[in-house]
């Protein structure tokens, strides 16, 4: 098939679903234009702050985004491009923008509460203790996964010849190792997102103080971006893997305690245009590269490569629809909505551009770099940079030379220039979600101690007090360090996307009970709901039976476990509220206020 199908297809498809069905969507959800926002009622400049919803847009889609549309789908096409691009569209419009807009839409008509809170109305206290105790324990995965993936490959080398260039280039920077020239990439990638970080509380004070005008803020931000590529061509930093998880731990602890505007909105924003100019070229390079007429090499579905995928990652049922934790559906993108988005929504028609349409976005771009790693890596290449038998696994590294093959197959950007855009469209966004994902998760303890201890709670421990601050970031912080320490990227990658999904039909779950307490049909997040549930608990088991047992891993095997038992929970504390809802019986919970 010509790889310009890719971009046409996909494309065409998610704007009909976001034309068409996000406008049904909107309606089943009882969207309402004329009701204020959590930000404009609770307005206090550090977590609820009235956003331009361009800005909004770019931190929204640059942390629901971060590594995970590129990552996923480059670990799942092992089973062939046909069953990926498949799921990625149907699930992206079907799954993931309804999950997405659905968990914003509510927030915002619940003042800005969590998924947790929303839990808790509808399933009780103990429900609310389980949801927590559940997301911590995803958030835990998800930052440890993008802990260890930034790591490796900030510290990436790769030989010199392969990217195209004579040993007296003096594009890149090197180094002999066992008498291979290395292109030391990382080191651009790595310079470019200390510039960019020292830069955002500059940015957050012109944005957020200052107020300058939109195309300012871009124009200010661009240069930042920019400049930051342009000193780490010159000025590549290098350090080991192990230093980079300390000193990554370190920031996102500090940014985690910092008010938005400082550090995450405008880092967010600075990254984003980094982001939006990696999905243009990725497009751009796939309908050049198939008008120069490039084609996939394999057929979309064969038996041979779904065989070859059992192998690697397991059973194309369960494993494919957790491998992929992003681009079809997230449930840690309901985290965000109702954790950041839904407190700087500045009114309700910003919702479902930056949700539903944000979601359909990630879709594209996921698709995208299906494209881009099944044309541009072969079979071995994959298997040694993905699944090494030896060694450890850089899929950074593998998106980014695939990048570069790409770029110079269809506008001819040379393949060092290509591969170092590639690594750094990723790298920019681990960061971006390790600091919002540790954000999150200082929330959720801090919601989980008040619910455990409520009144006994120490004054010191509640809300924002500094003490509170530190001690939840440090636990978010240091159980994501530990957890990487201790286990490979290609380790925890599965288990990730097994709480991520299974996390997102949890959502699903609670926003249906929400739906029908409010006499509204729900079937649309239901059924998404169930399947979901079934196939993430499929995929747990199975890693728990065939890889973290017999391999006696023991802090997954922990892990594994408390998500199967924390699910079940959930589930039959879900489906016993939904048949009393049926019944109509004394407990069903009240609709409850909000500004919706």
């Amino acid at each position: 098939m010509n790889l310009a199908w890719v971009v046409g297809i996909t494309a065409t498809v998610l704007v009909l679903a976001y034309r068409f069905y996000g406008r049904r969507v909107a309606h089943w959800l009882g969207e309402d234009l004329s009701c204020p926002t959590p930000a404009l009622m609770f307005k206090d400049d550090k977590d609820f702050v009235p956003t331009r919803p361009s800005v909004l847009f770019g931190h929204h889609f640059a942390t629901i985004a971060g590594a995970g549309p590129i990552l996923g789908p480059l670990m799942a096409v092992c089973y062939g491009y046909g069953p990926v691009w498949l799921w990625i569209v149907l699930g992206g419009v079907l799954f993931g923008a309804v999950h997405d807009y659905a968990a914003l839409s509510i927030s915002l008509r619940e003042n800005g509460r969590s998924m947790a809170e929303i839990a808790r109305k509808s399933l009780g206290r103990l429900g609310f203790v389980v949801f927590i105790l559940f997301t911590i324990i995803m958030l835990v995965l998800v930052t440890a996964a993008f802990l260890n993936a930034a790591a490796a490959s900030l510290a990436s080398e790769y030989p010199l010849e392969k990217l195209g260039l004579l040993p007296d280039q003096t594009l890149l920077k090197t180094r002999l190792v066992d008498g291979v020239v290395m292109a030391r990439i990382g080191g651009i990638a790595s310079t470019s997102v200390i510039v960019i970080t020292l830069a955002a509380p500059l940015v957050g004070f012109l944005i957020y103080k200052k107020n300058i005008d939109t195309w300012l803020a871009y124009l200010v931000t661009g240069v930042i971006a920019v400049g930051s590529v342009v000193i780490g061509f010159h000025l590549p930093v290098t350090v080991d893997p192990k230093l980079w998880m300390v000193i990554l731990t370190a920031y996102v602890l500090a940014a985690s305690a910092l008010p938005v505007w400082f550090v995450l909105q405008p880092r967010d924003f600075t990254n984003v245009q980094i982001l939006y100019g990696g999905i243009a070229l990725l497009m751009v390079g796939l309908v050049a590269a198939g008008l120069n007429g490039e084609r996939f090499e394999q057929p979309a579905f064969s038996l041979q490569q779904i065989r070859e995928g059992d192998a690697m990652a397991g059973g194309i049922w369960p494993m494919l629809f957790v491998l992929i934790a992003c681009g079809a559906i997230s449930g840690f993108h309901a985290l965000v909505s109702g954790g950041t988005t839904s407190k700087q929504c500045w009114l309700v028609k910003h919702a479902r551009p930056i949700a539903f349409g944000g979601m359909l976005l990630e879709s594209l771009l996921a698709a995208c770099v299906m494209g881009c790693v099944v044309w541009g890596l072969s079979s071995a290449e994959y298997r040694n940079l993905v699944y090494p038998v030896v060694g450890s696994a850089n899929p950074v590294l593998a998106f980014a030379v695939s990048c570069g093959r790409l770029f110079q197959g269809g506008l001819h950007i040379p393949v060092a220039l290509g591969s170092v855009f590639g690594i750094l469209m990723v790298e920019g966004f681990v960061v971006t979600t390790l600091d919002s994902a540790i954000r999150l998760n200082r929330y959720l303890f801090e919601e989980l101690w008040a619910a455990i201890l409520g009144d006994r709670l120490p004054k010191a421990l509640r809300g924002n007090t500094t003490t509170a601050v530190v001690l939840n970031s440090g636990l978010a912080a240091g159980l994501m360090f530990l957890m990487c320490y201790l286990n490979a990227f290609q380790k925890i990658w599965p288990i990730f996307g097994a709480a991520n999904q299974l996390l997102a039909a949890l959502v699903l779950l609670v926003v249906s009970l929400w739906l029908l307490t409010r006499k509204r049909q729900a079937w649309f997040t239901f059924l998404p709901a169930v399947f979901m549930t079934l196939t993430t608990i499929g995929a747990l088991l199975a890693l728990f039976f065939t890889k973290y047992l017999p391999d006696r891993n023991i802090s997954l095997v922990v892990a594994d476990g408390l998500l199967v038992l924390l699910a079940a929970v959930m589930a039959v504390m879900a489906l016993v509220a939904l048949a009393r809802r049926r019944k109509g019986t004394p407990e069903e919970t009240a609709a409850v206020g909000g500004v919706g």
